[in-house]
């Protein structure tokens, strides 16, 4: 069953994020997906990250894919013009990717090269409708394509919306978007309103995935809240991090917690770990979701 049929399927969705290499060696991005083998739906594969350069997620999800697994491609605006970002997309669909994540993509200046240029051409609400344009077999300047693709297609949003962020999300819905995957959630009662919120904003039936980043230790949550823009570590959990004995066996329950929070709420988690998948199989075991 592929990813798409599984969204449609009404079963309880588990996808998980893996990072390209930064280099040619995959050898640890394939040890990284076997951990999670047989336990998700489909893996996430990042775009240059927080603007750090690695691996193509394009070369990244073929050999993922030639291996089995059954990917979803992110695809950023920050990199790419409008030809760029068509000529991508029809490589993907030939080398065999069906999903892909879109996202505007994290400013250069936070990443690891100083003065490299953005490019933005489209925005996330704009790259959706080309990727509907595709769908249709025509490009976005409305010349006909010899065979065209089929994408199944998923938007990124954090969980708190102001009137203008959720007047975007209601776009990116309408453009064709048929998951949405969010950033990280710590708090199963702002998720709850999240969700109401969509339910008034949304024109069809979409599937929400809630974002979970097991903690590994106190710091790791303090960076998360600096670093990382639409995510909150609350004060309590920060607070069980830091009196905790094994951190990282906390942040593991929390993990569990959640899940089980959210199990009613939304329609699958996405699993972002810190460095690779070893307790992904455990969480999701505890949660009682396998």
């Amino acid at each position: 069953m592929s990813f798409r049929e599984k969204l449609d399927s009404g079963k309880f969705i588990i996808t998980a994020e893996l990072s390209p290499p930064k280099g040619t060696d995959f050898k640890s991005m394939l040890e990284d997906a076997e951990l999670i083998k047989d336990i998700v739906d489909a893996i996430n594969v990042t775009d240059n990250q927080r603007a750090v350069m690695r691996m193509s997620p394009l070369a990244a999800c073929s050999l993922l894919q030639n291996k089995g697994y059954e990917t979803i491609m992110h695809l950023t605006c920050r990199d790419r013009n409008r030809l760029a970002l068509q000529s991508e997309l029809l490589g993907a669909y030939a080398l065999g990717i069906r999903n892909i994540l879109v996202m505007s993509g994290d400013h250069p200046v936070k990443g690891d090269h100083e003065g490299a240029k953005p490019v933005y051409d489209l925005d996330s609400v704009q790259l959706l409708g080309l990727i509907q344009e595709l769908n249709r077999g025509f490009d976005l300047s409305g010349n006909r394509l010899e065979g065209h693709p089929d994408f199944c297609t998923g938007a990124v949003t954090n969980t708190e919306l102001n009137e203008v962020s959720l007047i975007k999300l209601g776009k990116k819905i309408r453009m064709g978007a048929s998951f949405i995957q969010t950033q990280a959630v710590f708090d199963a009662d702002l998720f709850s309103s999240f969700v109401e919120k969509i339910n008034q904003i949304k024109s069809k039936r979409i599937k929400i995935l809630a974002g979970i980043i097991p903690l590994k230790s106190e710091k790791n949550a303090l960076f998360l809240n600096k670093n990382i823009a639409g995510t909150k570590v609350p004060e309590n959990l920060i607070d069980r991090m830091r009196k905790a004995k094994n951190p990282e066996a906390l942040g593991i329950e929390i993990a569990v917690e959640l899940i089980n929070e959210l199990h009613g709420i939304c329609d699958g988690v996405h699993i972002m770990p810190v460095g690779n998948h070893g307790s992904t199989r455990k969480i999701l075991e505890k949660a009682g979701i396998l």
